[in-house]
Parts: structure tokens; C-alpha cells; sequence
């Protein structure tokens, strides 16, 4: 018989927290259904999530922020102006739709010197996974050289019934070599679920002090960098 987590303890003994099974990926709501169909409301209260080692990612409801869930502790990010914004740590958050996992623990793997931008990552992810279990968490961590990264601030009261709607008031911002953690998710089944349709991961940026957080559009990386996968 397996041994068993202390997380895994709680949930026998009454349901504490959640049982969301370790390493198990679990999503609601879906991106197609916020960027065509305007279902911009909440799926899901991250407070009915909380647990320790959880991970996870999505927007706030209404497109009105971003939200990153790393070992256990969830942030949220807003625009201040297109230079800064404000990252604060709470479970008092709704999302559209929202992907997440619980993982007590990661295995460190080398970042091969090939592997320097995006697409190159999921190329890497796609390959060392094939008989892994899929879809999967995964995150980087140390010094990022270079990152874009955005943040949705959809003015209130906008109607979606297009992507090009739910652009409306994303902002930008670039960072770079700055020490951060990058928790993403990857599958090849979940595209308009919770990846974009030309994509098989989906990765948010949040730095080491707290203080920067948002969706990755682009990035740089380099062999410094550690990756962390389930298996």
C-alpha cells in the first residue's frame, strides 16, 4: 500500500479540503466560452479550492485581472496603469474558468540549452511527455532573461461575443532577468479549454517578491532556469 500524504490524510478524515486526486488536473469553465460566447461571470470560487501544494491559473471574472495559485497561496493581479499594477495574495476570487492541480511534489529536470523561447519549451514538454500522464502542471523557476507578460482589464460592462471584445483594456507589460516562478499547464487536449487554439500550455509569470504576476505571451529562456514536472 501506497503511503499515504498528509494531504491525503485530511481528506479521509472528513473532508477537510477538496479531494482533488495528487497531480490530477482539473478545469472549469472553458476560454472559448468567455472569448465567443461573453460567459465572463464566474465558474468556480477559488476559496472551494484552497489546499496546500495546490497550482493553478485563469482570469478574474468579468476579464478583470489575472489570477496564479502556487503552492497553495493564491494572487491576483490588476492594472494600475500601463507601467505598474498591483499583485495582492487572496482566495476571495472568482474566475471564468480556471485550470488547477495539487502537487506534493516535483521532480527536477534540466532545461536543455536548445530549449531558449516558448515554442521550444512546448516542443520539449510534448516530447519527454509522451508516456507521462497528460494533461500535467508543470513550473520554471530562477532568473527569467526576458518576459511578456499581460494582465485583462476589461472596462466593466463590455460585451464579448468575439476575442477581439475581450482584448479590450489587455495590458502589457515586459520584465526582465527577473527572478521568478513560471507555473504553466500543458496538454494537447485542452485547446479553447484552457490553452489558446495554436497552443498546448498556458503559463503565468510571478516574481520572486510578489510583486509581478501575469499571462505569458512571450519569453525567453535559458539552461539556468530549473524545470519541475510531476514526473
Amino acid at each position: 500500500m501506497n503511503k499515504l500524504s498528509f494531504t491525503d490524510v485530511l481528506i479521509l478524515l472528513g473532508g477537510l479540503i477538496p479531494a482533488t486526486a495528487q497531480n490530477e488536473v482539473y478545469v472549469s469553465g472553458a476560454m472559448m466560452n468567455v472569448m465567443q460566447k461573453g460567459q465572463l461571470q464566474g465558474t468556480i470560487s477559488l476559496d472551494t479550492i484552497q489546499q496546500p501544494h495546490l497550482y493553478g491559473l485563469g482570469p478574474v471574472e468579468y476579464l478583470a485581472g489575472e489570477i496564479t495559485i502556487a503552492d497553495g497561496k493564491a494572487y491576483t493581479s490588476t492594472v494600475l496603469s500601463p507601467t505598474t499594477m498591483q499583485v495582492k495574495e487572496t482566495y476571495d476570487l472568482k474566475a471564468p474558468f480556471f485550470v488547477y492541480s495539487r502537487v506534493d511534489e516535483w521532480k527536477e529536470h534540466t532545461l536543455p540549452d536548445s530549449v531558449t523561447d516558448m515554442e521550444r519549451l512546448e516542443s520539449h514538454l510534448e516530447q519527454i511527455s509522451r508516456n507521462a500522464k497528460r494533461p500535467f502542471a508543470f513550473k520554471l523557476s530562477g532568473i527569467v532573461p526576458s518576459a511578456k507578460i499581460h494582465i485583462m482589464n476589461l472596462p466593466p460592462g463590455t460585451k464579448v461575443s468575439k476575442p477581439a471584445d475581450a482584448q479590450k483594456g489587455k495590458t502589457y507589460y515586459t520584465v526582465q532577468n527577473m527572478d521568478a516562478e513560471i507555473i504553466g499547464f500543458f496538454s494537447t487536449e485542452h485547446q479553447r479549454i484552457f490553452t489558446h487554439h495554436n497552443r498546448y500550455i498556458h503559463m503565468h509569470l510571478l516574481s520572486e517578491d510578489r510583486k509581478t504576476m501575469g499571462h505569458i505571451d512571450e519569453l525567453l529562456l535559458n539552461n539556468k532556469l530549473k524545470l519541475y514536472l510531476p514526473f
